[in-house]
């Protein structure tokens, strides 16, 4: 009982010395009992013009101590920065220990100044900037030991060449872990040129006055000749998965749709021996009648080609770049033009 009372008294002397006890912490549950009307800034949109109180939630990339500061790199998406916890007047020793001991992946509530820095930090995205911290708050708190790191997960080939093994992580590491390895940078830029494809696939074909549809993918009979169809039980009968939207774009076409298009999944039942089969995709289907000539088809998904290519170009920058980064790929020409 002594004890216990001394350690609680010791305790009770090192929280009353603490300056900033109420300037970090853990959280409770967030359980949507109230709104405090806070405004979270984007990490994204950090840059030397912000240079004022910001509150940002991110997760914790790394930490790094020296002395009595700490370096912490937050990241969002595939946005980081880093920030800054130092000793003065209002920041406490205990606040900065806090900031060391910060699990990686943590996600946290991180409030601070935005100042501009005199050489780039270029182990970040934001590399003009960065958060001098005075608020640090873990919303969520990931565990000490995790099954892969991000640094190992993000490194290309030639990295993993020149570090050796220990660097590499293996494949069935990474899918038994996907929401992690999901968070890599690159994985994140994959993700978003994807998403970026469909969208400017979808934004050409709208402007041409394509219609879109969404076609059956349980159906009665195989829909295509010349492709294994994968079997389905359906109540007392047996179904099939879509092996092509096809049947439903001429549907369309004679129901006078005249033009028409379809994002989706298909499946074909094909056993996967080799790189060059798969049981399930995404297809990007177009369907449109011609007056005269099939080469009015080739215009449209030469031009649709070229949109594509140039909205992958210009508007997903930095995606492009960090995925060439990591595949160590030249840049891609191509003709701004439909086909002669």
């Amino acid at each position: 009982a002594e004890t216990a009372a001394r350690i609680a008294e010791e305790n009770a002397s090192k929280k009353a010395e603490d300056i900033a006890k109420d300037r970090y912490g853990i959280l409770p549950v967030i359980q949507s009992s109230e709104k405090t009307g806070r405004t979270w800034t984007k990490i994204s949109e950090l840059t030397a013009a912000t240079e004022n109180d910001v509150l940002v939630r991110a997760r914790v990339h790394t930490t790094r101590a020296t002395g009595r500061q700490c370096f912490v790199v937050l990241r969002q998406q595939h946005y980081s920065i880093q920030g800054l916890v130092f000793v003065n007047d209002t920041i406490s020793k205990q606040m900065v220990k806090f900031a060391a001991g910060l699990n990686r992946e943590s996600i946290v509530d991180v409030g601070g100044v935005v100042k501009s820095v005199e050489e780039k930090i270029t182990s970040v995205s934001q590399q003009n900037v960065e958060i001098h911290i005075d608020r640090l708050f873990v919303v969520s708190n990931s565990l000490a030991r995790l099954p892969l790191q991000l640094d190992d997960a993000t490194k290309s080939k030639q990295d993993e060449a020149e570090e050796g093994p220990s660097a590499h992580v293996n494949q069935d590491v990474r899918l038994d872990n996907r929401i992690i390895d999901l968070r890599t940078v690159t994985n994140q830029a994959i993700f978003r040129l994807q998403a970026g494809v469909c969208r400017l696939f979808w934004e050409y074909l709208t402007s041409k006055d394509f219609v879109e549809i969404h076609t059956p993918k349980i159906i009665s009979a195989a829909s295509e000749g010349g492709a294994n169809v994968f079997t389905v039980s359906y109540f007392k009968g047996n179904a099939y998965l879509a092996q092509s939207p096809q049947l439903y774009k001429q549907m369309a076409l004679a129901a006078d749709f005249d033009r028409v298009f379809t994002v989706g999944a298909v499946f074909r039942a094909e056993d996967s021996n080799t790189h060059r089969h798969l049981t399930e995709f995404v297809g990007m289907d177009l369907e449109m009648s011609i007056r005269e000539h099939y080469h009015e088809a080739m215009d449209v998904i030469g031009e649709m080609f070229a949109h594509i290519f140039k909205g992958l170009r210009d508007q997903y920058k930095p995606e492009l770049a960090t995925v060439r980064n990591n595949f160590r790929s030249n840049r891609s020409n191509f003709l701004n033009r439909a086909c002669d």
